[in-house]
């Protein structure tokens, strides 16, 4: 009796976390979850049964679900990853919250992100944003090709992407806004040779002895990047709120703040330069 879409993802769903066994089968098949519901009693070809199964073994394995699929859904974008990106995750639209919160809706702005990856944050904002221009780096050409590609396929044509450490390609600008989720995993934490983790690139996870050597690096250079009044956005560890507040006090930064995620923890810090004398 040939093996049918139910029996294979039963099989599959003893081994692997809830909802991986659909994400990988809907994945070979070129279908969604609804039609592998619909379709259960449909027989599987064995070119199908095959690749599936060797997507399950190396999920099984340790790879990430989102490499394997090369997908991953972040905001309203499904958006290409790779071993070059980091995986974007939910605890990081809570950083886009708060940047829309200070971008405004109807007018012209000019917002940074930093360390893009796959485009997620940027790409985000520019499409809840249609009058921002958003200017994205990352030292990776590999990873600017992805966000490239993202960017194209969600027909966002407010992003410009640039290749450079932090603010290095953005000498001599200024911005409303600079968001970015830096590395922030201390160099010998052994989260780091754990789970999904071990196949994500390294250098955009670790940050020196405490995970904030980035944080500070940036912190030091924004202001020379912000307009009078703009906000900085860094999400950070959990544990690392009250140090990074500290350090935007220390280079100047007024309503200076950390959000939490939505599991209560500290997830983002941001602080704003001070306002123009200028005003009124």
């Amino acid at each position: 009796m040939p093996e049918t879409i139910d029996s294979a993802l039963r099989q599959a769903r003893a081994r692997l976390a809830p909802g991986e066994a659909e994400l990988l089968l809907a994945h070979v098949l070129g279908r969604d979850h609804g039609w592998l519901y619909a379709h259960g009693t449909d027989p599987l070809a064995p070119a199908d049964a095959e690749r599936f199964e060797a997507l399950v073994a190396r999920r099984v394995g340790g790879e990430p679900v989102a490499y394997l699929t090369g997908r991953r859904g972040f905001w309203t974008l499904d958006l290409q990853v790779g071993p070059d990106t980091l995986i974007p995750r939910p605890e990081t639209e809570r950083l886009v919250e708060l940047a829309l919160e200070r971008i405004p809706a109807d007018g012209p702005s000019r917002v940074a992100d930093l360390g893009t990856g796959s485009g997620a944050i940027a790409l985000a904002i520019a499409s809840e944003r249609p009058q921002a221009r958003v200017v994205a780096t990352d030292a990776s050409p590999a990873a600017l090709e992805v966000a490239r590609t993202n960017a194209a396929e969600a027909g966002l044509a407010n992003v410009e992407l640039r290749q450079g450490d932090w603010f290095g390609p953005l000498a001599g600008e200024r911005f409303d806004l600079v968001a970015g989720n830096p590395p922030y995993i201390a160099a010998g934490d052994p989260h780091l040779a754990q789970g999904d983790l071990r196949h994500e690139p390294a250098a955009a996870l670790a940050s020196g002895p405490d995970g904030l050597d980035d944080i500070r690096s940036i912190i030091a250079a924004a202001p020379a990047h912000l307009r009078p009044g703009g906000w900085l956005l860094l999400e950070h560890g959990h544990d690392q709120g009250a140090a990074v507040r500290a350090l935007l006090r220390e280079a100047g930064f007024e309503e200076v703040e950390t959000a939490t995620d939505l599991e209560q923890r500290d997830r983002v810090s941001l602080g704003r330069t001070a306002p123009s004398a200028q005003r009124g």
